[in-house]
């Protein structure tokens, strides 16, 4: 029986590496100067985290999530998004006690089960950052410039930013009931999910990717409209902080996120060259989470890259390995194997990518194999060579072969490098 991955989930081959390596570590790269650090959360939580923090009625919880019961018989989750977790431990450990504000980024797989197609799978990997503690539009523009920054690093072109309020719990009620009645006008055009999300939650209704519903809320009530003055004034100072920045941004007033947990500043960062799955970044503040799960009343703000989709659109890059070592060596005969056996190791010690052929072949054949590991310079040993105690150089770019002492080889080989 030939065994093929799970469907849903994908394996990231060695000549795909080099451009997931270059994402994530520009990604640690840009986060760090802005002040964040990493944190590293379990994949696994209890299933009670998510439907409390994402919500309950959410397609997530409700359709998508990987929930089981382990031998103890407690609910437990594959985590479907990040920062329910991050959030668990930032409460948990009360880092909130250590300083005020705390700017945290993950990186990771995460899990939905939900039907694969083109952008989406059931394990997907995010780049994830949070600022917690401060309720200003400087964290948001901040947050926003962040991202966008690290998009043009990788080369990425002809983004739009989208940006809207979601406003505050006191500004939203009367929003949720002026667009609950525009929707009962169209209930009949509501595909059935969208008519159960009109009495829990009518705002997801705009998230919808059936072209009926999009169709429905085209001419809907928009958040903006409905504003209470603190919300207002912190979206205008918002968009004068973008500007300020030299971000262009679309303000988008249906512009809503899936999961209950949003209040106020949301954005989403779109691309028109992956087809319907077009979304690369989303994000938003939550400021009333944190007290939801149990911790203190602090705000936040936070986002969600798709590594998948970046990793897409930025084009493939070599890995270390593509490159090929620094260098082959190919010995002939017993003695020589063992000799260069041990050299291969202490070059590997003094910084040197090295390789070499374990069984025992003819130069012809060790050469071949070099020259398809595009190795740099092949040092060939044999019995003559170890009689003369000087062994053979070969560049393998400019075909010149040399000479080189065998009495200090490892460190002959270094010091060519430096």
């Amino acid at each position: 029986m030939q065994y093929k991955a799970v469907r849903g989930f994908k394996d990231i081959l060695p000549h795909q590496v080099g451009t997931w390596n270059r994402a994530e570590s520009e990604a640690k790269r840009i986060f760090g100067l802005f002040g964040f650090q990493e944190i590293r959360v379990p994949v696994i939580e209890k299933a009670e985290l998510f439907a409390r923090g994402i919500g309950q009625d959410t397609d997530i919880v409700s359709k998508e999530m990987y929930t089981f019961q382990d031998r103890k018989g407690t609910y437990v989750a594959m985590r479907p998004e990040a920062t329910a977790s991050v959030l668990r431990a930032y409460i948990e450990h009360k880092l909130y006690e250590v300083y005020p504000v705390q700017k945290l980024f993950t990186i990771g797989p995460m899990f939905r089960y939900e039907r694969p197609q083109k952008g989406r799978s059931r394990q997907f990997h995010q780049i994830n950052a949070e600022i917690i503690g401060d309720p200003g539009p400087k964290s948001d523009s901040e947050l926003i410039f962040m991202v966008m920054w690290f998009f043009s690093c990788l080369g990425l072109r002809d983004l739009i930013l989208n940006i809207n309020s979601l406003g505050c719990p006191r500004c939203r009620g009367p929003f949720r009931a002026e667009l609950k009645d525009y929707l009962k006008g169209y209930f009949a055009h509501l595909c059935p999910d969208c008519q159960r999300r009109m009495e829990t939650n009518p705002l997801r209704v705009f998230d919808c990717k059936v072209e009926t519903c999009h169709e429905a809320v085209k001419d809907a009530p928009s958040m903006p409209d409905f504003l209470c003055d603190n919300c207002t004034d912190h979206f205008e100072t918002l968009t004068l902080y973008l500007k300020g920045l030299d971000i262009d941004f679309v303000v988008n007033p249906h512009l809503m996120r899936g999961l209950d947990y949003y209040t106020r500043t949301t954005f989403e960062v779109q691309t028109q060259e992956l087809g319907a799955q077009n979304a690369i970044v989303g994000g938003g503040r939550y400021d009333g989470l944190i007290k939801e799960l149990g911790g203190p009343d602090n705000p936040a703000i936070g986002f969600a890259i798709g590594t998948e989709r970046i990793v897409e659109l930025s084009g493939e890059h070599p890995t270390q390995g593509e490159k090929g070592p620094d260098i082959f060596l190919a010995p002939l005969g017993k003695e020589a194997e063992d000799k260069s056996f041990i050299w291969l190791q202490e070059l590997r010690k003094g910084g040197l990518s090295c390789e070499m052929e374990y069984r025992s072949l003819g130069l012809k054949a060790q050469m071949r194999r070099a020259d398809r590991l595009k190795a740099r310079k092949v040092l060939i040993v044999g019995e003559d060579e170890l009689t003369k105690g000087k062994g053979i150089l070969r560049d393998m770019v400019s075909k010149e072969q040399r000479e080189l002492p065998l009495d200090h080889v490892v460190d002959e080989l270094i010091r060519l490098r430096e």
